[in-house]
């Protein structure tokens, strides 16, 4: 059997499947990152040592991580995990777990996962957002990962897009990570007087009462998407792009978001063809892939599907709902 991490900034999932690829067990726990490199590593190793207690078996393990292996130093780079930064996570697993260890960046992962067998299959250039704690992105050729010289293929989210902006970890000012990650869209509201209680997910909602705070921050993240969305379309021309993470969740995205996506590509004919997120026939893919094993969706002529699936609790089933009210779905 094998095991599969997903590491995020925000929380560590791991899912045991059978040889069958059928998802057996599903567990998260929170990413303690404030509490240093070390707590991350206890906290993979006794999730590893949990599920594979539950399923009676040692199994292999598979760890998607963001940021990247540094093909110079051997040890991370690039992870808006920053106490992971400069360490060597693999080798450092590998010895805790006592086996060989597969590790590979997260939104990698994702889109060739995505391109093979999700909602970017038969597609032959998918383009991978993950847009959550932090932005991310892979790119897939012909079913194969383009990585980069560097390890760096996809990485939109460091991509300045806004040079008075925020700063950011990485040491510039104004990357697409600091506006349109879940932290970013947060931090705008607060910085325009919000109450800095509230997350993404009551944002949203007081938006949708009439707030005009929350609605210009909203107003500004789907400014912000299109910019930072169109320079990728202009440069790749992708033939899908897969969203992922938790603001593919918000259901305005697809309407107004599109919209300002639409307006700053280059190509007239974008203005016309409403059902295609890009000049080559491409459908925007809502993908929900948090919740077990992902069914089937077809695209219908809004050229936007959300893919759901049956182990919803309350929280989930309202994500679901969500997405069905969207014009022309079907779930198979």
């Amino acid at each position: 059997m094998r095991i599969g991490i997903d590491l995020g900034g925000t929380k560590t999932e791991g899912v045991v499947l059978d040889p069958n690829g059928n998802e057996l067990l599903r567990k998260r726990v929170q990413t303690r990152q404030n509490e240093g490199y070390q707590t991350i590593l206890n906290d993979i190793v006794l999730l590893v040592r949990y599920l594979e207690t539950e399923v009676g078996e040692k199994c292999t393990v598979g760890i998607g991580t963001p940021g990247a292996i540094s093909a110079v130093t051997g040890t991370m780079k690039n992870s808006n995990t920053t106490c992971m930064n400069g360490q060597p996570l693999f080798e450092d697993l590998q010895a805790l777990l006592n086996r060989p260890l597969r590790i590979a960046n997260d939104a990698n992962c994702f889109a060739l996962s995505e391109a093979l067998d999700g909602a970017g299959k038969g597609y032959r250039v998918v383009f991978g957002v993950i847009m959550g704690t932090g932005v991310g992105g892979g790119i897939v050729f012909n079913n194969q990962l383009h990585q980069g010289h560097q390890h760096i293929g996809g990485e939109w989210g460091h991509n300045i897009l806004e040079l008075d902006g925020p700063d950011c970890y990485c040491g510039h000012k104004g990357c697409i990570e600091t506006l349109i990650s879940g932290p970013g869209l947060i931090n705008d509201f607060q910085r325009n007087g919000g109450n800095s209680s509230l997350n993404v997910i009551d944002i949203v909602a007081l938006a949708s009462t009439g707030n005009t705070l929350a609605e210009a921050t909203l107003q500004r993240f789907f400014d912000r998407f299109g910019r930072a969305m169109a320079m990728v379309v202009n440069i790749l021309d992708p033939d899908a792009i897969v969203l992922g993470g938790g603001l593919s969740n918000m259901a305005r995205l697809y309407s107004e978001g599109r919209k300002h996506v639409a307006h700053y590509v280059f190509n007239d004919e974008f203005l016309h063809q409403l059902c295609r997120i890009n000049i080559a026939t491409a459908p925007v893919c809502v993908v929900q892939r948090n919740y077990g094993t992902v069914m089937k969706s077809e695209i219908k002529s809004e050229g936007l599907c959300r893919i759901a699936t049956p182990y919803l609790n309350n929280h989930q089933q309202e994500d679901l709902n969500c997405s069905l009210s969207q014009k022309n779905i079907r779930l198979l």
